[in-house]
């Protein structure tokens, strides 16, 4: 896959020139997502029903164009009060980043996992971004501000269990039994995580690798067979055969490793097996509170 081309989800469309003129580089654009948008949550801020609908503009040329409607044709980079900008996620912060260093000719791409560092002692959901520098991945969370005082370098994050854990990587852990499955989900004490989640996440990180890069809450393939029951209501042990998410995490991080058949053998099978990607529609299950098809295409 090319990652210097956008996707469905990351075409910026009409601000293509605005992104495309941003400094190409990594933290300068991160600077800019972080004051285009807010957090949903640990903003901290009550926002009203019509601005939290925010959260589900899902397409970065949405999104662009929510802050256009505010701030009309203001640079990216002049400051915007927290309360007025696009409400969202990390996956939002993530997915305009990717848009902008594709805008300016660099290899980016969202990944899909769990945080080590965010919360002490636990594992929060969690997108952050790759980019390539000409030799190597290199994982930043632009999201979050570098000066603060994190326990890794947000800059350069490593991918594993103090990092981001991957989706593939949690998953393979979770088979061995090598992990709490409970300390993984949306934060300590929240109804969302553990086994059936980092389940479903394995699919989100396969679908953003693969160019589809979907809401957190936008379910497909076997998720939506269980989007409104409650996680923890789901059975402890996973029934039928689970070979085939087995396979896709290895086939992930052999690839993460520089296995470029692996590589190969993952946009196969996303193609070939329509339990591994989204089809026509997903259903979202939005944390405003609003269950509903959406059609893709």
């Amino acid at each position: 896959m090319d990652y210097t081309r956008q996707t469905r989800f990351s075409d910026p469309g009409r601000h293509h020139d605005r992104l495309a003129a941003l400094p190409a580089d990594p933290a300068a654009v991160g600077a800019v997502v972080r004051n285009l948008t807010v957090h949903y949550r640990a903003s901290g801020i009550d926002f009203p029903p019509d601005r939290l609908a925010d959260i589900d503009a899902r397409w970065a040329h949405r999104m662009l164009d929510l802050d256009r409607e505010r701030f009309g044709d203001v640079p990216f980079d002049v400051p915007r009060p927290a309360e007025q900008r696009v409400v969202g996620c990390c996956r939002d912060s993530a997915l305009l980043t990717v848009a902008a260093l594709r805008s300016g000719g660099i290899a980016a791409r969202s990944r899909v996992g769990f945080a080590g560092y965010l919360t002490p002692g636990y594992h929060v959901d969690h997108v952050i971004v790759e980019y390539h520098d000409g030799v190597r991945w290199i994982a930043t969370d632009t999201g979050v501000d570098p000066a603060a005082d994190w326990p890794v370098d947000v800059t350069d994050v490593p991918l594993g269990p103090v990092g981001l854990h991957t989706a593939a990587q949690a998953w393979q852990a979770l088979r061995r039994g090598e992990l709490d499955p409970w300390a993984y989900g949306t934060g300590p004490g929240e109804p969302i995580g553990g086994p059936w989640m980092i389940r479903y996440y394995l699919a989100v990180e396969l679908a953003h690798r693969l160019g589809d890069e979907l809401l957190l809450w936008d379910l497909f393939g076997e998720a939506a067979e269980y989007a409104d029951r409650d996680w923890a209501d789901l059975p402890a042990e996973m029934p039928g055969d689970l070979s085939h998410l087995d396979e896709t995490a290895g086939l992930l991080v052999a690839a993460d490793a520089g296995d470029h058949a692996a590589e190969r053998e993952l946009g196969a099978r996303y193609a070939g097996d329509a339990r591994l990607r989204p089809g026509p529609s997903v259903r979202c299950v939005s944390p405003r509170g609003a269950h509903y098809q959406v059609r893709l295409c």
